[in-house]
């Protein structure tokens, strides 16, 4: 079975591993720049995570420092991906073990 065959499963989970471990570069990246840094790595992270950080910034404690609200995104893109591979394998759509 090729990789193009679940290409329904393999490019979101993708897409949602990329934004997680960005995510997870911007917490790292946190410790080192000031939220207004110049830094042009820095803006990457922040304009790449910004659309995702707002929408978990409404499920997440407004009283929260930033650094913690990126991981409980890390967290939030975890639990996307474990539940994403839940429905592939409850629709069938996971291939079978060869015996």
């Amino acid at each position: 079975m090729s990789l193009l065959s679940l290409w329904y499963f393999h490019l979101p989970n993708f897409i949602l591993a990329a934004l997680m471990y960005t995510l997870l570069g911007r917490v790292l990246l946190g410790f080192i720049f000031d939220a207004d840094s110049p830094n042009y790595i820095w803006r990457f992270f922040c304009r790449i995570t910004d659309p995702f950080v707002t929408l978990i910034s409404y499920v997440t404690p407004g009283a929260t420092n930033h650094i913690v609200l990126w991981l409980f995104g890390v967290v939030w893109l975890f639990w996307l991906r474990i539940g994403l591979l839940y429905l592939v394998a409850i629709l069938g759509g996971l291939p079978k073990a060869a015996s």
